[in-house]
């Protein structure tokens, strides 16, 4: 890796357009470039076939591009496919390709380890190494969707910030890779195809819903009783259930688009009449629908999901109280790519 140099996808379109002009050529050969590195996403200044020779001798001398590499990727029996994404610093992230019959969806990363600690989740056991960049991010997006088109023979269809890190802790990177995703001149995808999911952090969710975005809000809620809540996920602490909720509340307002929790049922933890009446009231402070997740293991036993009579207590008190809810079976669990599951064993 050639640290003296720029990382050339760190610059805007202008200022490739005025590096041209600086070096005495033409501004649209900026544009020309951006169309490579964005639409087309070139790996190398040598496949930039419409620029001349010396032009691309002279982008290679100044700048570079830090392309993510597929490390290894794994298929499950059911179709998922999950990624080792090596970045160009030989840090490993990972990224998984969840198909379904009518659609295909990635799920990303957006951070080297994770910012939180979750104690049902593999990835908080890992030391949070950094964030990712727009561009690391984009890449993880372009290769699943190559590894759509090639194995199920359709463009991605859907995009989850679902794998590594908690997205809001790199909030800014997170925003830039959402933009050149939506965008005409990036991979044009629609927003609404777009779920951020995150832990819960109230001053960003307020940040978002001040910034209009336009895509979809997830929150792994798994439990509207802050001491249960701080028992599995610590960090409930400093950001406890009424900072949520009225950043929801917020959010709303400001977003009229419906939040989505996700949710685990684990026995002894969450499994009792007392857990789903307070979240039926948590889901009454905005439009809300509801995710029972099955919960995939990580080894050591102290989570236990629940029995199917307490999935269907659940399912049952929502309904019964007009709040919509799906129950997901986790897909990829014979390769550690289900919920919660992502820590690099690779």
């Amino acid at each position: 890796m050639d640290t003296t140099k720029k990382d050339i996808r760190a610059l805007t379109k202008e200022q490739l357009r005025n590096f041209f002009v600086s070096s005495g050529d033409k501004a649209f050969r900026g544009n020309q470039v951006y169309e490579w590195l964005w639409q087309k996403s070139a790996h190398s200044f040598e496949g930039m076939t419409n620029l001349s020779k010396a032009t691309r001798e002279m982008l290679e001398s100044n700048f570079v591009i830090n392309h993510i590499k597929v490390d290894q990727m794994q298929r499950s029996n059911d179709g998922t496919i999950k990624n080792a994404v090596q970045l160009h610093d030989t840090l490993i992230v990972e990224s998984v390709l969840i198909p379904t019959a009518s659609r295909t969806t990635a799920c990303v990363s957006s951070q080297v380890g994770c910012s939180l600690d979750c104690r049902f989740c593999a990835t908080s056991r890992l030391k949070r190494m950094r964030n990712l960049n727009p561009d690391e991010i984009y890449d993880q997006v372009v290769a699943i969707d190559n590894q759509s088109r090639l194995y199920f023979d359709r463009p991605l269809s859907n995009i989850v910030f679902m794998g590594m890190g908690e997205p809001l802790m790199n909030y800014n990177n997170v925003l830039k890779s959402i933009e050149k995703i939506t965008s005409k001149e990036g991979l044009g995808m629609s927003p609404k195809r777009i779920t951020v999911s995150t832990s819960g952090v109230p001053k960003m969710i307020r940040k978002m819903a001040d910034e209009k975005v336009k895509f979809n809000l997830a929150v792994s809620l798994h439990s509207a009783i802050d001491e249960v809540r701080t028992s599995i996920m610590p960090f409930n602490e400093t950001f406890p259930l009424k900072d949520l909720r009225e950043a929801l509340q917020y959010w709303y307002g400001k977003t009229k688009n419906r939040i989505t929790y996700e949710y685990v049922v684990w026995e002894g933890i969450n499994d009792t009449q007392e857990a789903v009446d307070a979240l039926v009231k948590f889901c009454r402070f905005a439009p809300s629908k509801v995710n029972i997740i099955e919960y995939n293991p990580i080894d050591d036993g102290e989570f236990q999901q629940a029995s199917n009579r307490a999935i269907d207590m659940y399912q049952r008190v929502l309904e019964a109280n007009n709040i919509t809810v799906t129950v997901r079976r986790s897909r990829g669990k014979d390769i550690d790519a289900a919920c919660g599951q992502l820590a690099n064993k690779t």
